[in-house]
């Protein structure tokens, strides 16, 4: 159904704040948590507005709406991270008070962050630990610890160990870490702020399987996701939230991904993604021959041609970060020739690409993209200072136009552009990013994850700008966890495996299940694939399929 429909009066209406707030049928156990009217302002700014939900003991409720709805504000006004400045909450029929995370955990109710909050130069068993460590007389008892964390991270499906230090993790294993802590002692209520955004095949089905665990066990799920698929999978009712206010909910088998997303945007949704352009022709832009990364952990050899998109598949450990960071010299890297536009590069550098006209964007633009306490202007320069302002002062004004210039064109939402850059929603912060890459003006662009953590509105407005470019003549890599983003934006498809390359899809060939088969086998599918690409194709455009590899 379309929003249109439920304008019509088609489509279930929501329940009732009475309702939606009450038990589920008579004599069931009162709300592990429930909030009325609740709702946050910073001065004259409000953020979130009068909002009435319950959290039921053995069920998942799913809250969803676009970045900047209130979403990630109203998990931390449940677990003491933020105080309301309107309505209550109550446990059973006692209003309670959460002054800061510490006493909302005391009440059973915990938050797993979307950021990664761990100690990187101590252990997983440590940051597990940390405030509450066991101790054997008046001694640390690691060897409890570390019994008790492998227990945990295995419940999870991590595969770090206790004595790993958690800054040698990659970013997925993190997240687990960080779940695992949450997870540690029994609780009430569980709050999962877009727990998948950085897993992705076996981690997810593992991570879902703990939630489901958990709503057996009786324990309340408060769950965030814009993977629309596991909401659908896991969810009993749905909570959309728009602009800061609450818009209905539904039970989850009222609704369909497409009502979901056009709830969340208060709009019908056109097709998600560009229109398929065609195998490029030209002569490429960028050509690597046999490139040896991290001493042949990863060894590939590839060309990029303009006006293509170039999906890079595979699960995560593959070597598909890994094979551009080395490329970019942001990893030891041997081999070559290196060609761009038919000249040898002897030197990778990240400044030297970029001066060549090579650009990436990273998977982690908190920590390693933007500069997260400083100003929206600063961020978006500091990548281009040279290409744009070859003198020895920059001028404010100047750098004020760069950026009222970027905020226009690439829609970067924003209530003041005096604001730091850690004050955006993820989609906009995305954007900047993208916006800081391209002032100078690059013809091949480089994209890790580029919707990770990002609402299907977002999404839509980034898959146009990587159309525009390349409709421009520009050259853009892929490179991205999500199968149908993958198969709905590549004109040519790369499979990694264990550090190779094991396929090339193009045309029909470019479906879910070849790159899946391929990622898992290392070999190309065979037979059936333009069935294959067309029924996904077909779901794609319906709008809002998450997947991951």
């Amino acid at each position: 159904m379309t929003l249109r429909a439920d304008l019509q009066g088609l489509t279930p209406a929501p329940l009732s704040a009475a309702r939606a707030a009450a038990p589920a049928e008579p004599g069931a156990p009162p709300p592990a948590l429930r909030a009325e009217g609740i709702g946050k302002s910073y001065g004259a700014i409000t953020v979130l507005s009068d909002v009435t939900l319950d959290i039921r003991p053995g069920e998942v409720h799913a809250i969803i709406g676009e970045n900047g709805a209130g979403k990630s504000t109203l998990m931390k006004l449940l677990s003491g991270h933020v105080l309301p400045t309107e309505g209550r909450l109550l446990q059973g029929v006692r209003e309670v008070a959460f002054p800061d995370a510490a006493a909302a955990e005391r009440a059973g109710v915990v938050l797993v962050h979307q950021e990664i909050l761990l100690a990187a130069d101590l252990t997983v068993a440590e940051n597990l630990f940390l405030g509450r460590e066991l101790t054997r007389g008046v001694s640390v008892d690691d060897r409890a610890m570390n019994r008790r964390t492998a227990e945990v991270l295995a419940s999870i499906g991590a595969k770090c160990g206790p004595r790993d230090r958690v800054g040698s993790l990659p970013l997925a294993q993190r997240q687990l870490v960080q779940i695992a802590r949450a997870l540690l002692e029994p609780r009430r209520v569980v709050i999962f702020d877009e727990p998948t955004a950085v897993l992705a095949g076996d981690e997810v089905t593992a991570l879902l399987d703990v939630v489901r665990g958990l709503r057996a066990r009786g324990v309340a799920v408060l769950y965030i996701s814009h993977r629309l698929d596991e909401v659908e999978a896991l969810a009993d009712r749905i909570t959309v939230l728009r602009d800061g206010r609450m818009i209905g909910t539904w039970e989850t088998a009222q609704l369909s991904q497409r009502d979901m997303a056009e709830k969340m945007v208060g709009r019908a949704l056109g097709h998600l993604y560009p229109a398929k352009r065609g195998a490029a022709s030209a002569a490429p832009l960028l050509e690597i021959e046999e490139i040896s990364v991290d001493h042949g952990a990863v060894l590939a050899s590839l060309v990029v041609r303009p006006g293509e998109v170039l999906g890079i598949g595979g699960m995560i450990g593959s070597g598909r970060t890994e094979l551009f960071e080395g490329l970019l010299g942001l990893r030891p890297a041997q081999g070559g020739p290196i060609r761009f536009d038919g000249r040898a590069l002897p030197r990778r550098s990240v400044s030297a690409w970029q001066a060549a006209g090579l650009v990436y964007l990273t998977e982690d633009r908190k920590d390693r993209g933007l500069l997260l306490e400083e100003p929206l202007a600063a961020n978006l320069t500091l990548q281009a200072l040279d290409h744009l302002n070859p003198g020895p002062v920059l001028a404010p004004r100047r750098e004020a136009e760069w950026l009222a210039k970027a905020i226009e064109e690439y829609d970067i939402r924003v209530r003041s552009p005096l604001l730091r850059a850690g004050q955006l929603s993820g989609g906009n912060q995305q954007k900047l990013l993208l916006a800081k890459v391209m002032l100078t003006d690059p013809r091949v662009i480089i994209i890790d994850e580029p919707t990770r953590g990002i609402d299907i509105g977002n999404k839509s407005q980034i898959y146009g700008f990587i159309d525009r470019l390349v409709r421009a003549g520009k050259a853009v890599v892929v490179i991205s966890s999500e199968l149908p983003e993958l198969v709905g934006l590549s004109d040519r498809v790369l499979v990694m495996r264990a550090g190779r390359l094991v396929a090339e899809l193009s045309g029909d060939e470019i479906t879910e299940k070849s790159v899946i088969y391929a990622a898992t086998s290392g070999a190309a599918a065979r037979g059936g694939a333009a069935a294959q690409a067309r029924e996904n194709h077909t779901a794609a455009q319906a709008g809002t399929g998450q997947g991951a590899v």
